[in-house]
């Protein structure tokens, strides 16, 4: 797994308050009900919004308080759960036997998932859509570029190129990729993926950091503070200059 129960996200640059957050139930397409954590800023749904795909433990708590993160930079935000079809609508803590729902996961229906809570986002006021993913949602985020939701972009971290591989030439959302030089997933596999979207005409930004590994945007990584703090300006500046 990407993140467990002591992780929390950093804080973005200059936070503000947060306004109205909590769980939702969302639905999909084909009538699924699935679990979802939103939050807005203070001053009430924002123009830019933001779905977030977590790793593959589904919405835990660290997705929770990462939605709130992005309502204090100004975006409303929306975690969803992968497993309402399998797991219903639940805790995912870390006694979550999350591997067999993982298995039973599918890309078409978890992209329509993502479709859904992207719709009730725009259902809530935002017209600028983006997407952010961490390991399995960091691929997950990037074939959502590929959907035809009218993203403005998609972020993702520690994503792993193959599992973007069947739809890599429909992605038409510019990505934005933040990877770690000491993960499992070498580097040199992630710039290829970065140069076949370009190929298609479609804007890539990615930035690597060297002497970081997976997950290293966490709070509780005190030494690896410049690497997030620098990611956190990364990804504003990529929905400003997209939005």
């Amino acid at each position: 797994m990407c993140y467990g129960d002591d992780a929390r996200p950093p804080q973005p640059p200059n936070p503000g308050p947060v306004g109205e957050h909590g769980s939702v139930v969302l639905q999909s397409d084909d009538g699924t009900s699935f679990g979802g954590y939103f939050a807005h800023p203070a001053s009430g749904p924002a123009a830019r919004g933001i779905v977030i795909f977590p790793d593959v433990r589904g919405l835990h708590v660290f997705y929770q308080e990462l939605a709130r993160s992005f309502a204090s930079a100004g975006l409303s935000a929306l975690a969803f759960d992968y497993f309402g079809r399998t797991a219903g609508i639940g805790t995912r803590g870390e006694d979550f036997s999350y591997r067999e729902h993982v298995d039973a996961l599918d890309f078409p229906t978890l992209a329509a998932d993502g479709s859904a809570a992207g719709a009730w986002l725009r259902s809530h006021g935002v017209s600028a859509l983006f997407t952010v993913g961490f390991c399995f949602g960091g691929a997950m985020s990037w074939r959502q570029a590929a959907t035809g939701d009218d993203l403005r972009g998609s972020i993702g971290f520690y994503g792993i190129p193959s599992r973007v591989s069947s739809v890599v030439d429909q992605i038409a959302a510019p990505l934005q990729i933040l990877a770690a030089g000491q993960d499992f997933t070498p580097v040199a596999e992630v710039e290829q993926f970065a140069d076949r979207v370009r190929g298609h005409g479609v804007d890539v930004r990615m930035t690597v950091y060297p002497e970081v590994g997976h997950s290293f945007f966490d709070r509780a990584f005190g030494q690896h503070q410049t690497e997030v703090a620098d990611a956190w300006r990364q990804m504003l500046t990529f929905i400003n200059d997209k939005a």
